[in-house]
């Protein structure tokens, strides 16, 4: 379990700004993390955008989801009336919440919760440009393991939090911009990534160390194959 000093925050931001490193602009409700001299950043850019969120309410499902997950951070909101910030809930990885969810199937709220949130990741994809965006995933990723074109476009082109599938490139399906998902996916699924921005390491440190890693998983993915 993490350090709590350490642990990773999420804001949810009550006004207008815009993000240190990609220069999007950043409305209000926009979920954030706070970067020192660097200022605001959107959930892509301070990678954490593959995280999913699970809203405060059921302590035995967040409690075990947390445990799972390699990563989480805590989502955050300011009240007026409180004058201090509240926690929401919490972002984990997907399989992390998957397990979790299992471990309570025998718990009603659970289940409908599962259900819930499985509706509205529905509604947040646009099904034809996500089948587009996987189909030239696997055009120029051919070694990609079967399937995994699939979960990087519904990550890359949710409808929130700044993902790089949401970006004029992306949705011309230019190569740079779909390279950098599949770079993303690799870096949280194939890589040790995670668990160092758990540990506390800088992100742009963390990405340093599994640098190498994911370049040769990105190498021997954009093969071709002998029989292709």
């Amino acid at each position: 379990m993490a350090d709590r000093a350490n642990e990773i925050k999420v804001f949810i931001s009550h006004r207008d700004s815009v993000c240190g490193e990609c220069r999007e602009p950043l409305g209000r409700q926009a979920w954030i993390c706070l970067a020192g001299e660097r200022g605001a950043l959107c959930l892509a850019c301070a990678d954490l955008d593959h995280l999913a969120y699970l809203p405060a309410g059921d302590a035995a499902l967040s409690r075990r989801a947390r445990k799972h997950s390699q990563l989480s951070a805590i989502v955050l909101r300011w009240s007026t009336a409180r004058k201090r910030y509240e926690r929401q809930g919490i972002l984990v990885q997907e399989e992390a919440l998957a397990q979790a969810e299992r471990e309570c199937l025998d718990d009603q709220p659970a289940r409908e919760r599962r259900r819930e949130r499985e509706a509205l990741r529905r509604d947040e994809l646009d099904h034809e440009y996500v089948r587009a965006f996987a189909g030239r995933v696997r055009t120029l990723y051919p070694r990609c393991p079967a399937g995994r074109e699939q979960v990087i476009a519904e990550h890359a082109c949710r409808k929130y939090s700044g993902r790089v599938g949401r970006s004029e490139s992306a949705k011309r399906l230019d190569e740079e911009a779909v390279r950098l998902a599949v770079e993303a996916h690799i870096r949280h699924a194939e890589t040790e990534y995670d668990k160092l921005l758990r540990q506390g390491l800088d992100r742009r440190d963390a990405r340093h160390e599994v640098r190498d890693r994911v370049w040769r998983v990105l190498d021997r993915w954009g093969e071709i194959s002998e029989d292709g």
